[in-house]
């Protein structure tokens, strides 16, 4: 699982992505088996470390162009927005002495000029028949749709097959709470699932970025399958959290600090998130178990946490005993009291399934 781009350097993805005319300067290139070098973006520092080549005057960017200037041996210099033309047949020199760690002299040069000028820089191989984006120090291969089709196809699988571990995860977290059997790695088998779905998320958004217009499918697949996935992990953080956390909604990008190898390790999300000892048992508070009833205020929820202190005594609260709750009334109560029921059925069934 890769780790997540820059917003920098996703837009200057999109910008290079299937659909667009600099992508399809690129193909171009590619098509007429040629190498090219192209620095989009001009300035001072850009200026420094190019020599020679000419000026364009009122040269629109056109990907024909684009490929017949390529042509020469000297790089391209096209302004921030790639919107036209202003130098060709340059010859770039930057500092030497930055690291790089790729071969090859063209493929050596965009490196550092990425580096050095803070700007994207292509390079196309004739040879090896790529084209690879650099910006700072990311390195981004430019893929064909169809090996990205592939590719965010087989993570949305993922995605779904991760889904699902993380319904189950859910649905055991509810009949250990009904029951009063939670330990603490119940609560970090969903926190870990949840974090492993907003990576893979994270992945799907990339992919779809460097697509462009090939990904609205996809893109409406994923963003379906993540829905609800923050709210859930954030709904048990604050259940579970030994403090009343005061952004109950930035558990996930705490967990987003732990790699993925160390996410494996419950004792890496306990740590993370304060939580008490692996195997401790303990009581929800039952902010998650209230937000499945409809039309129930936070305000009323937030009363009824204050008042039963955990989620078991909520639970086996009478009718007359939800009444008092501030903001409650009889109707809720009652309605209340048959949700309760329903639950502990569950609890119910589900022991005499074991």
């Amino acid at each position: 699982m890769r780790e997540p781009l820059s917003n920098d350097v996703l837009e200057v993805l999109s910008r290079v992505s299937p659909g667009t005319q600099l992508r399809e300067a690129v193909e171009l290139i590619l098509h007429h088996q040629i190498g090219a070098l192209i620095v989009v973006g001009a300035g001072s520092v850009v200026d420094r470390v190019s020599s020679g080549g000419f000026k364009l005057d009122d040269a629109d960017f056109k990907p024909q162009r684009i490929a017949e200037l390529a042509k020469m041996d000297g790089g391209i210099v096209l302004d921030d927005e790639a919107e036209a033309i202003l130098r060709a047949n340059v010859h770039f020199l930057p500092d030497p002495s930055i690291g790089t760690d790729e071969t090859g002299t063209r493929h050596r040069t965009a490196e550092r000029m990425a580096r050095q000028t803070g700007k994207p820089v292509i390079a196309v191989s004739e040879g090896r028949r790529m084209a690879v984006v650099y910006l700072g120090a990311e390195r981004i291969e430019l893929r064909s749709s169809t090996a990205l089709l592939a590719s965010a196809n087989q993570t949305l699988t993922s995605l779904e097959r991760l889904r699902r571990r993380l319904n189950d995860a859910e649905e055991r977290l509810t009949r250990f709470e009904v029951d009063d059997l939670v330990v603490v790695g119940d609560v970090v088998v969903l926190l870990q699932r949840a974090t492993l779905m907003r990576r893979l998320q994270s992945e799907m958004q990339r992919l779809a970025v460097e697509l462009g217009e090939d990904s609205q499918l996809i893109h409406l697949q994923a963003n379906d399958l993540f829905e609800g996935v923050e709210a859930l992990a954030a709904a048990v953080y604050e259940d579970y959290s030994k403090r009343r956390p005061r952004d109950k909604n930035r558990v996930l990008s705490l967990l987003d600090e732990v790699s993925t190898e160390d996410l494996f390790d419950p004792t890496s999300i306990v740590t993370q998130l304060k939580l008490s000892p692996i195997d401790a048992q303990v009581r929800p508070r039952g902010l998650r178990m209230l937000s499945r009833v409809p039309k129930l205020p936070d305000s009323v929820k937030e009363s009824l946490v204050s008042h039963f202190g955990d989620f078991q005594k909520m639970l086996r609260a009478e009718v007359g005993d939800l009444d008092q709750v501030e903001g409650v009334g009889p109707t809720r109560a009652m309605q209340l009291r048959t949700y309760f029921d329903r639950l502990l059925e569950i609890g119910t069934a589900w022991a005499f399934d074991e």
